[in-house]
């Protein structure tokens, strides 16, 4: 499957985005999509995954409650809405593919997904 995101760009502390995940090539309703980003001098974090069949949806704890992810199979889309944007999620943001479904201690481990879009960059500042 080939993913492509999209959405990302400059906003000012406190507000809000809404990240895109176009998937392509395959059944979308097969897979397990998570978005993770990645700051400047940090490593690649997990955020958020919906898995495929159940729907189950995991989140990172610092992300819960400004974070909402959603996937829509009808249209092979999947979003990450960003609420109260703070400087600190600077990051490019990545949504990966993981064929199958996902245990739910495995999620926001990286090595598993072997489908990655190209990244999409946010940038928090005033």
């Amino acid at each position: 499957v080939q993913l492509v995101e999209s959405g990302g760009g400059l906003v000012q502390p406190g507000g809000s985005l809404r990240l895109s995940c176009v998937a392509s090539g395959s059944p979308f309703g097969l897979y397990t999509i998570t978005w993770f980003r990645q700051a400047p001098g940090k490593e690649r974090e997990g955020i958020s995954s919906i898995t495929t069949r159940n729907g189950a949806q995991y989140y990172a704890e610092s992300m819960k409650g400004r974070f909402t992810m959603s996937r829509d199979n009808a249209n092979n889309t999947a979003y990450l809405q960003m609420n109260d944007l703070k400087p600190e999620d600077t990051a490019i943001y990545y949504c990966a593919a993981y064929r199958g479904l996902m245990h739910r201690n495995a999620w926001s481990n990286q090595k598993l997904y072997r489908s990655w879009g190209q990244g999409t960059q946010v940038t928090v500042s005033s």
